[in-house]
């Protein structure tokens, strides 16, 4: 149906989210022309919820959260603006008209539904989290000099910024790889508040104390590779 004459086409990364995906798909925005799932073997029949609710199924042939959403968008038709949700149903979905609309009127190239400036259900971001956030979007302003108050997964790209990032990470560090390529490159961003819910089920990185460890591990040293490129503190090539 498009948004003020822009195509736009949605992104999520899933491995077995059949309990959360009805409500994620069953919200979102009649506006939306296409949804893409990369999903890494389900077994819960996450794939089959998503063909009945008309979303395009990718087999993801590894895991990564950055590898299925590349996959993703492999899949999609040419979009004039990709957002990216996560398949827990911890984003709230009625805020993406307001975060695509800066990306659709071009007054911005990448808009972020930030967790920090809106409201947050108790206990739906853990306190390493928290940290990890604060922390790593610390080292960017210090590096950049580019403000950002969360890594949050809910986020809307033009096409063409996408395509000008070369993106590649492929698992934990892909938000981050995004917001760092973005301050580089001299990418036009902008923050919303985004509300923020517990998610549906366990997650598959803050839920365990490896998978927090090995992400914690992984945003650090994105921003330390991209810091050590040898680009200059603004604008410059991705």
């Amino acid at each position: 149906m498009s948004l003020r004459g822009r195509s736009i086409g949605v992104v999520i990364p899933t491995r077995n989210e059949a309990g959360a995906l009805p409500a994620v798909l069953g919200a979102m925005p009649g506006f939306v022309d296409a949804v893409a799932i990369g999903d890494f073997r389900s077994t819960d029949g996450t794939q089959e919820i998503a063909r009945r609710h008309g979303a395009i199924v990718v087999d993801v042939a590894g895991p990564g959260y950055g590898r299925a959403c590349l996959a993703a968008i492999a899949s999609l038709l040419p979009v004039d603006v990709i957002v990216f949700v996560d398949g827990d149903a911890a984003d709230d979905l009625t805020a993406m008209a307001e975060l695509v609309r800066p990306v659709v009127d071009g007054t911005a190239d990448l808009a972020l539904g930030s967790r920090v400036l809106g409201r947050r259900e108790r206990g739906a971001l853990t306190p390493q989290q928290i940290f990890g956030n604060w922390l790593a979007c610390t080292l960017i302003r210090a590096i950049w000099r580019r403000r950002f108050t969360d890594l949050g997964p809910f986020r809307a790209i033009s096409r063409a910024a996408f395509e000008r990032l070369g993106m590649a990470d492929q698992d934990f560090g892909w938000t981050v790889e995004m917001q760092v390529k973005a301050a580089r490159a001299g990418l036009r961003t902008i923050e919303i508040p985004a509300d923020y819910r517990r998610r549906i089920g366990v997650s598959k990185v803050s839920g365990t104390i490896a998978g927090t460890v090995r992400a914690g591990i992984k945003i650090l040293w994105v921003i330390g590779r991209e810091a050590t490129r040898g680009v200059g503190r603004g604008a410059g090539r991705p």
